[in-house]
């Protein structure tokens, strides 16, 4: 089955950095787009990056994240820069479905999800 293992959530002041890893199985992952989302305590999740053979970035990350993968390890990771309090969520990975809208941004358009692993920026 479809398994997706993160790692690289943590607590961190502002301005510092994070690097957040999924290592992905049980599909052919260069065949999919693969991304993150994130879900601040008591609002509804929304989406942060994608990543295909282009990047695609949430206005509210763009400049500060940076997506990327390596096809031989089935891993996405994402880079961040110049965290903000307002960054603290839980962070999800997602598989893109076979089937999927023409909008990345749509959560009902990713077909498997991460447990979710936590970033606590502080002021």
């Amino acid at each position: 089955q479809v398994q997706l293992v993160e790692s690289g959530g943590g607590l961190v002041q502002a301005g510092g950095s994070l690097r957040l890893s999924c290592v992905a199985s049980g599909y052919t992952f260069s065949s999919r787009a693969i991304g993150w989302f994130r879900q601040p305590p008591g609002k509804e999740r929304e989406f942060v990056a994608v990543i295909n053979w282009r990047s695609y970035y949430a206005d509210s990350v763009k400049g500060r994240f940076t997506i990327s993968r390596d096809n031989a390890k089935n891993t996405v990771t994402l880079q961040m820069n110049d965290l903000k309090p307002e960054d603290t969520a839980v962070y999800f990975c997602a598989v893109r479905g076979t089937v999927a809208s023409a909008n990345y941004q749509d959560r009902n358009s990713y077909e498997y999800w991460g447990q979710g692993t936590q970033v606590t920026v502080s002021s």
